[in-house]
């Protein structure tokens, strides 16, 4: 149980103690600095600690979110102060130093005056601001919600009040729903979705039973898909809005009762993709199930397709917000005119909803899979999504045109925090032992080279090595020797650090480049499974691009080059498939993907699970990643 240490003699009348208890502390009172410094040192450092002024009034929520957000060493609303364990040692400092500014004598302290939780945070920020390690103290934004240390009794009275003014409850349920989101979520989700979070906090359930109900359904979804028939289609379509609301549902419970973890920021990222991909799949087999009785087709390719874009256009979304981490503003023409579009309140909608957010994006597919056909579906979901990534993705190449390349000469400070941009995106580049190796060769060679090297090799490289494959055939020699050039052209593209303006396209070109030379060489085998085994191996790798993104959005590093090696790196990959498909009839290579599927989906859904739990169970600092409304 976490302590809340009150300083000062209790006010009659005051809540302040059931409230702190309601939130789980065990509550202890001190009557002077010297008492309290006593009763800090008494707690066990690994459980969370507070030291609120017993004068204090305000909402209960105000002090839930300054107290209780296990997303924060240290934080602070007027009037109290709290530690995690990782901010304990910190929060000791500036208690014995408060201590010995008071004058208070070894035999007993005087009666505290002002606020000592004000005064020991203006410690801590004093020594965050004079000290490199320094951690520092989150101040949430408490809006309307109330919270003081008031000087006499008027301003006691004043300060009820205020707390009697504003309704507790409707600012936390408010404050459940997400700050930016998609139209669709917004307008047909949210305004009831919050009281189903209310509904689970109040009986104990966590955001991760929410998120696993939430796969679940659509894992249902998924199956009453695949059935082929109308009514399975009606009902899949229903499930999938079902299983949104959920996801929905799990981040504003999380929000309401700030059950952040890390865990569960892996489980909820993680199984939007699954639940999505796995729809796809049950499109798939519905469709080839519908076409056994005479009513359907085969839409296996169309399935992968839409799975290839949309990862694509989530590895562009992550690697260009990672290659703009702590980036200034943006005064670029492109920027200025989309803050003035921003202005006209109708516009912001319209952007929003252009780009098929998740919320619009699964709306369409559960309207048209409960209406129309599956092969219907994919083309109206590829044309929705090819839109949506050439207008993001030109913005962003805009922008990035009117920037400084992060490659400067030494000791001037690059756009954007460079040490990170670029570690985030060699990790995000999936670069293997082929094209590490020649990198080392070739490192002289790129920096001779001009900035815009990395996405043009790249670029080339991969379209080089998808068209051969796409329009030379299947079982040829061609689409080996295009992935033997791809190998040296990905090395070159990675020679140098990730540091110019546009190389933020590098990982999302090698992704096009790995997954799209795996569709080319499945369709042309053209015999039953080769499209389901390349849908199968596609998954596999793309849960390994995921995963590394949500590390490094969770500052926990990237998966151990061990894993990186024993998978092959993108380029290995890629010229493997080409070599299996050189090698081997289109049945034998059907096999071959299924393997190949199988023993990459184990090593890194083994290493990823381990690495997850090993994590949560160790205290790795609670994460809630808002995100894009992807």
């Amino acid at each position: 149980m976490s302590t809340a240490i009150l300083t000062g003699q209790p006010v009659p009348g005051s809540s302040l103690e059931s409230d702190l208890r309601s939130l789980g502390f065990d509550v202890r009172i001190a009557a002077d600095t010297a008492e309290a410094e006593t009763l800090l040192a008494e707690v066990s450092a690994g459980r969370r600690v507070a030291v609120v002024d017993a004068r204090f009034v305000g909402h209960e929520h105000a002090l839930r979110l300054g107290l209780t957000d296990p997303r924060f060493p240290l934080a602070a609303i007027p009037g109290a102060v709290t530690a995690q364990p990782a901010g304990r040692q910190a929060l000791t400092r500036a208690m014995a130093r408060e201590s010995s500014a008071t004058g208070e004598s070894p035999a007993g302290g005087t009666t505290l005056t002002g606020s000592l939780a004000d005064r020991v945070v203006a410690a801590l920020e004093a020594d965050c601001a004079d000290s490199a390690d320094g951690i520092d103290v989150y101040r949430p934004d408490l809006g309307s919600l109330v919270a003081t240390v008031p000087d006499d009794p008027q301003a006691r009275n004043e300060a009820r009040q205020a707390v009697a003014a504003v309704d507790d409850e409707a600012v936390r349920l408010k404050s459940a729903v997400k700050a930016r989101d998609g139209f669709f979520t917004t307008y047909c989700v949210s305004p009831y979705s919050r009281y189903l979070a209310r509904w689970c906090a109040r009986r104990g359930l966590t955001p991760n039973q929410v998120t696993t109900a939430s796969l679940l359904t659509a894992l249902i979804a998924a199956g009453c898909a695949a059935t082929g028939t109308r009514g399975g289609f009606v009902a899949a379509g229903v499930l999938l809005l079902a299983s949104f609301v959920l996801d929905c549902t799990d981040g504003q419970l999380a929000r309401y009762s700030l059950q952040y973890s890390t865990l569960g920021a892996w489980l909820d990222a993680t199984f939007d993709r699954a639940k999505e991909y796995a729809y796809y799949a049950g499109l798939a087999l519905g469709a080839s199930a519908a076409s056994g009785s005479g009513g359907g087709d085969d839409v296996w390719g169309l399935a992968l397709g839409a799975m290839v874009l949309q990862t694509c256009r989530h590895v562009v979304d992550f690697s260009f917000n990672e290659a703009n981490t702590g980036d200034p503003a943006n005064t670029s023409p492109t920027a200025a005119l989309s803050n003035r579009l921003d202005s006209v309140g109708w516009t912001v909608w319209v952007r929003r909803m252009i780009v098929l957010p998740i919320g619009e994006r699964w709306a369409m597919l559960a309207v048209l899979t409960a209406l129309t056909t599956p092969r219907i579906t994919f083309y109206a979901l590829l044309i929705g999504c090819a839109f949506a990534a050439t207008y993001t993705t030109a913005g962003r190449v805009l922008r990035s045109r009117n920037r400084r390349a992060m490659g400067v000469p030494p000791g001037v400070q690059p756009w954007g925090s460079a040490e990170r941009a670029t570690r985030a995106l060699a990790d995000l580049a999936d670069t293997g032992p082929l094209a590490e190796r020649l990198a080392a060769v070739l490192r002289n060679t790129a920096r001779s080279l001009p900035g815009f090297t990395a996405p043009a090799v790249a670029l080339l490289g991969g379209a080089a090595v998808v068209t051969t494959a796409a329009l030379t055939g299947f079982g040829g020699p061609w689409t080996v020797l295009a992935a033997l050039l791809y190998v040296p052209a990905s090395a070159l593209a990675v020679a140098r650090p990730l540091g110019g303006a546009l190389d933020w396209l590098v990982p999302p070109f090698f992704r096009a480049a790995e997954y799209g030379t795996v569709l080319a060489l499945a369709a042309n085998a053209d015999v039953n499974g080769a499209l389901p085994a390349a849908y199968g191996l596609v998954a596999a790798v793309a849960y390994h691009h995921y995963d590394t993104v949500y590390r490094i959005r969770g500052n926990a590093g990237a998966p151990p080059p061990w894993l990186v090696r024993a998978i092959g790196g993108h380029e290995g990959r890629t010229l493997a498939v080409a070599v299996l498909a050189a090698l081997l009839t289109a049945s034998q290579f059907t096999v071959a993907l299924t393997v190949l599927a199988v023993a990459v989906a184990l090593l890194v859904l083994v290493e990823s699970i381990r690495f997850w739990v090993a994590a949560h169970r160790g205290g790795a600092p609670a994460v809630h990643d808002e995100g894009e409304p992807a």
